[in-house]
């Protein structure tokens, strides 16, 4: 499938090179709407609304919402206001969302005078739910049967409404107020008895979701029941919408990307590394960069602090870099699977006694193990004593920094704050500190060396 892509994508390029516009129209009819919108945005930005003009009138609204919002936006720069009304009034709620939510305020006022009225209180309605919740991610767009319709009633209703549903797969059955009772698969109806109510089909507990909650709630409940469609309800179980599994991959591909660039302390960002600017590569990286600045300042002071031991014993530089780099190293190792483990539900905050206990145990032997690795260095750089000092150092900071790595993303759980915060480059910088401080405290306390302005 990848290489049938990068075929149509030559493609489309040598036939732009050569303006063969009848040409492009074919291939282009032979494409699959998704990889229509990827070949887009792997064009030039020039290149772009030319093709989109030669798709059919049908097939851009399709092509259109399979974009990322910063070329859909850019695209409707291109088109003419008729076009894009069209475009924006077709697009499913949820999609219209996704593009106006990245907009600035003056931007999202320009393009909702273009939607009718209906479809501008649908917009409104989504975008006044919290950011990230299921509010933002849900459509509107659904189709319902009521308990007392027959089976043949309701696949009339369920052809006539087809086209207003973004699926059909999963019909949903509500009261006269719009109260859900159950979420059933067309199948049902289809093999149903014609003259047979709905409320005779067998049915089991329903699953949904209050449009308040996170996306990532929605996507483990989708995941955990297996389910293909998620409805959406609010404090009265009151049907509002629903959120199927494709919105879900879009979610976890978001929060997955969102984890990975705060761990590795860089600020979120929309767009692809392709796309992305020299300013904003710099303004989403230079703010943590001298966080940790200032961090590491503070065991450059430790050091000084030890600089008449170090005077004394230099060979004490030569197993500074191995002993604070093997601390940050397994803080790294247990803040990315703590990390890991709370974003996928697998721990909670409340589990921390149990956690630390056991990770104090794994880290004491981590550190022994390398302690004893590097304690003949030690003996052969500085004899008994300094391979003594190396194990024990080795030990301890490998165990401290296990704990911090630990520790520090179940202390911002319980602070309410993102543990993904709990950055690789943050916690071996924290590792680091303590490491310095119980290598040179220990070189002093074992080796009675002088301590400085330290201790």
């Amino acid at each position: 499938m990848e290489n049938d892509f990068e075929h149509y994508l030559i493609e489309i390029r040598e036939l732009l090179e050569r303006g063969d516009l009848p040409r492009l129209r074919d291939l282009l009819d032979l494409m699959r709407i998704q990889d229509i919108a990827h070949a887009l945005m792997e064009l030039e930005e020039e290149q772009i609304p030319q093709v989109f003009a030669t798709l059919p009138r049908g097939r851009k609204v399709d092509v259109f919402s399979y974009l990322d919002p910063h070329y859909q936006y850019r695209l409707l720069g291109y088109i003419s206001s008729a076009e894009a009304r069209h475009i924006l009034s077709e697009m499913l709620p949820d999609d219209l969302t996704a593009l106006l939510e990245d907009l600035p305020g003056d931007e999202v006022r320009r393009l909702l005078r273009l939607l009718p009225f209906r479809a501008i209180r649908r917009a409104l309605t989504l975008l006044g739910y919290p950011e990230d919740s299921v509010g933002r991610l849900m459509t509107t767009e659904f189709v319902s049967v009521r308990p007392d319709w027959t089976i043949t009633d309701s696949l009339a209703h369920i052809r006539e409404h087809s086209e207003r549903g973004e699926t059909v797969n999963v019909i949903f059955v509500t009261d006269d107020d719009r109260h859900l009772l159950h979420a059933l698969p067309l199948k049902r109806f289809v093999l149903g008895r014609a003259n047979d109510p709905v409320e005779k089909l067998p049915t089991g507990p329903v699953v949904s979701i209050n449009a308040q909650a996170d996306q990532a709630d929605a996507a483990r409940l989708i995941q955990h029941y297996d389910l293909e469609v998620l409805p959406v309800v609010d404090e009265d179980n009151i049907l509002l919408g629903i959120i199927t599994v494709d919105d879900v991959i879009d979610v976890v591909e978001e929060e997955t990307t969102e984890d990975f660039h705060k761990m590795g302390s860089v600020g979120m960002f929309n767009l692809s590394l392709r796309d992305a600017g020299f300013p904003l590569l710099y303004r989403k990286r230079i703010g943590w960069l001298l966080v940790l600045v200032a961090l590491n300042l503070v065991g450059g002071t430790i050091i000084a602090g030890f600089e008449e031991a170090i005077e004394a014993l230099v060979v004490l530089i030569f197993f500074l870099p191995l002993i604070i780099a093997s601390g940050g190293n397994a803080g790294a190792q247990s803040s990315t699977l703590m990390v890991r483990a709370l974003a996928v539900g697998d721990v909670e905050a409340k589990d921390w006694l149990r956690l630390w206990g056991r990770e104090f145990g794994v880290s004491i032997a981590l550190g022994l193990t390398m302690g004893l690795a590097v304690s003949a260095l030690g003996f052969w750089r500085g004899g008994p004593d300094v391979a003594l000092l190396v194990a024990i150092a080795m030990t301890l900071v490998v165990a401290m920094g296990s704990l911090v790595g630990m520790m520090l993303p179940l202390i911002l759980t319980r602070l309410r704050m993102d543990p993904a915060t709990a950055s690789v480059p943050l916690v071996t910088s924290a590792a680091d500190i303590v490491g310095i401080l119980i290598y040179f405290s220990l070189a002093v306390a074992m080796l009675n060396l002088p301590a400085g302005g330290i201790l």
